[in-house]
């Protein structure tokens, strides 16, 4: 059972709380809520309803999790935020459940920093291990990898696919997808190659940097079209699973990725 609840705090009474649960002043919790052991909820948090969230999580003030969706088609169906275990939410963040037009849920991974103000829209998927810096939004729908980092005060519209491993710089837009192990930037999100800082700093060995800086040069570089350089990528580089990966995440992409920072928009699929 929870051992510290704040005389101050509403809990709903269908709300299930794990153990050694930490509630403080002011905190609401809605119906139908499941927070995990562990978790701590600072002062004027708020918990909205069918939201569930696993084991040691740490909601701070006045962030906002599991509210209504910012959708002109949400008629008060019952649909769901669901969070991993280990994910610390910063200040005023705001995270919205999914919407019956989508999959019925916003779902959040293990072990993420949403920093303060960042906002989550309905129906958005994040991996594990991802980082959004302040003021970082997510439009609805929106697919984030695991180990992404989302730079501040960026924004990524509907329906974009952000791959594992990449790095999306702050002050930045994005309106294609970002291809696993790229590092995208600027008013409009291009890309300049693979997140080479971030890659090294989280294991990748020597050899998978330089067959995902060679596959880069030809797929986006070469001058190609976009099947042809795949294509010869999957010829000349050869059993480099995270390579594979950026193959298969490319051809995948239902709206293009975002082109090289040398490239005009219109030759994204190029």
């Amino acid at each position: 059972m929870a051992t510290d609840i704040h005389s101050t705090a509403v809990i709903d009474p269908s709300a299930e709380l794990g153990a050694d649960v930490r509630i403080g002043p002011f905190v609401v919790v809605g119906a139908e809520v499941k927070i995990g052991d562990g978790t701590y909820l600072e002062s004027h948090c708020v918990i909205k309803e069918f939201t569930e969230m696993g084991a040691n999580n740490h909601i701070h003030p006045h962030a906002v999790i599991g509210g209504e969706p910012q959708h002109a088609a949400y008629k008060g169906e019952k649909t769901y935020t669901r969070i991993g275990d280990d994910n610390i939410i910063r200040e005023c963040a705001t995270i919205h459940r999914g919407t019956a037009q989508g999959d019925g849920e916003t779902r959040i991974g293990s072990n993420c920093m949403l920093m303060a103000y960042v906002h989550i829209a309905h129906d958005c998927i994040l991996g594990d291990n991802v980082i959004m810096a302040n003021a970082a939004m997510l439009s609805g729908h929106v697919e984030i990898g695991n180990h992404v980092i989302v730079s501040g005060m960026s924004a990524i519209q509907q329906f974009i696919r952000i791959g594992e491993y990449a790095f999306c710089g702050g002050a930045s837009g994005y309106k294609h997808d970002v291809p696993p192990y790229m590092l995208a930037h600027g008013v409009r999100g291009k890309l300049f190659g693979p997140n080479l800082i971030g890659l090294r700093r989280n294991g990748f060995d020597s050899a998978t940097c330089k067959s995902l800086k060679k596959a880069y040069k030809i797929i986006f570089r070469s001058g190609l079209t976009k099947e042809k350089g795949l294509a010869q990528v999957e010829q000349e580089i050869t059993g480099i699973p995270q390579v594979d990966n950026l193959v298969e995440f490319i051809r995948a992409s239902k709206i293009g990725v975002a082109p090289d920072h040398k490239q005009h928009d219109g030759h994204s699929d190029s």
